[in-house]
Parts: structure tokens; sequence; C-alpha cells
């Protein structure tokens, strides 16, 4: 039976900041978090985007979903960092 993969938050995080490549192409990665309301979301397809407000002082970082083409299918969902549950196929922990 195959290992669960972890990845620390911290970790999760950084990999978040790196926003694109050195050929400047956006990074895309999968996430899944818990809503405020309890509800679980998952984003196959996501890039880093910015928020309307201090993403840093408020522990939120804004998701942008992307379709197969890259380019931008949704609107930017602020994820609080403590909600998310899962990164790039890797379960998080702190």
């Amino acid at each position: 039976m195959a290992e669960i993969q972890t990845i620390r938050r911290n970790l999760a995080l950084k990999e978040y900041e790196v926003k694109e490549t050195p050929g400047g192409k956006q990074i895309i990665f999968s996430i899944r978090f818990v809503k405020k309301n309890g509800e679980i979301v998952f984003i196959p397809r996501a890039v880093a985007a910015g928020l309307q407000f201090s993403g840093k002082d408020n522990r939120m970082r804004g998701v942008l979903p992307v379709g197969g083409d890259n380019n931008g299918s949704g609107h930017v969902t602020p994820v609080h960092i403590d909600g998310i549950i899962e990164w790039n196929g890797k379960k998080i922990r702190l």
C-alpha cells in the first residue's frame, strides 16, 4: 500500500509564492480547502492571484481557477491558510 504523501504548510505557502517560471509562465497547482461555511472545495488547476486586501495580514491567499488553455475560468477565490487541506495531491500538515 502506498504511503500518503504530506507537505508542511509553510513549504506549500513557499511554493505558492513562486508565481511563475524563469521563462515567464504561470505555475499551475491544485488545491483543496475548507470554506468558512464548512464546504470543501477542490480546484484541480489554479494559479496564484492577488486580493483586494492585504492577504498576508489576514492570513489569506488568492486562487484563480484556470482551464486547459491556462486562461482564467472563474473569479479569484480567497483561501484562508488554515483551511488548506491538500496541495498538489499532498496532504497538508502543520
